[in-house]
This record gives structure tokens, sequence and C-alpha cells, in this order.
């Protein structure tokens, strides 16, 4: 489920500008392409977290994980 979008600080806010720009130039100003490119790239991303939570809790069930206590 989507979050509700937070304010970006100003800084930040023209890096997102210049990484959209970014995107659209690496698909040739296409917009669909760009968000057809993004929407693949976040859904790999979603994936590898996926794997990496199923890793981290198979080895803590086996012991193998010790979680930092400071």
């Amino acid at each position: 489920m989507p979050q509700s979008p937070t304010p970006i600080p100003q800084g930040d806010a023209d890096a997102l500008e210049e990484s959209v720009d970014q995107a659209l130039a690496a698909c040739g100003g296409d917009a669909r392409a760009t968000i057809r490119a993004l929407i693949l790239a976040n859904e790999y991303l979603e994936a590898e977290v996926a794997e990496l939570m199923k890793s981290v809790s198979h080895a803590y069930a086996r012991g193998r994980f010790h979680p930092y206590n400071g």
C-alpha cells in the first residue's frame, strides 16, 4: 500500500529533479518508456528485498544471525 508523500527538503528536491531529467534522457525523452523502466526497476528491487528478508529470517531461525547489542 503506498504511503502518503512526505515533504522533500529543497536540496533533495533539486537532486530529485536532476534524477528525473536523467531518467527521461536515458529513455530518449519518452515518458511512457521512463515510467515502464522505473516500474520494472521497482519490481526487481521489491523481489530482491523479499529474498533478502527470507534469507535473514532463515538465518535468524537457525541461529546464524546475531543481532548487534551495542
